[in-house]
């Protein structure tokens, strides 16, 4: 079992930055394709990036390529999403998971951290 533990969400004003960081235990953090999601109120939980094991290969959904930067330490188990340029469109609970699977698809995805609140003011 891998449990996935979010942090560094908060609230930040339009145009400024968060680094969320998820911290892994509990598996061998190395063979998880890592991926981030986020849901707004009312709406379905949307991917937005993954990251592969050795960290070589990242890809992004379109709404965030070229503002949101994913990252890994496989030498501390924690991957990273580096937030730049938020929006209020951003504001969402942010999610981390873990699959064994190259996906976008939330249900490929085995394990999931409890979110983090990322809110973004105009």
């Amino acid at each position: 079992q891998v449990q996935l533990v979010e942090s560094g969400g908060g609230l930040v004003q339009a145009g400024g930055s968060l680094r969320l960081s998820c911290a892994a235990s509990g598996g061998t953090f190395s063979r998880y394709v890592m991926g981030w999601f986020r849901q707004a109120p009312g709406k379905d939980r949307d991917f937005v990036s993954y990251i592969i094991g050795s960290g070589g290969y990242t890809h992004y959904d379109d709404s965030v390529k070229g503002r949101f930067t994913i990252s890994r330490d496989n030498a501390k188990n924690t991957v990273y999403l580096q937030m730049n340029s938020l929006n209020p469109e951003d504001t969402a609970v942010y999610y981390c998971a873990a699959s064994q699977m190259l996906t976008t698809y939330t249900g490929d995805y085995n394990y999931w951290g409890q979110g983090t609140q990322v809110t973004v003011s105009s």
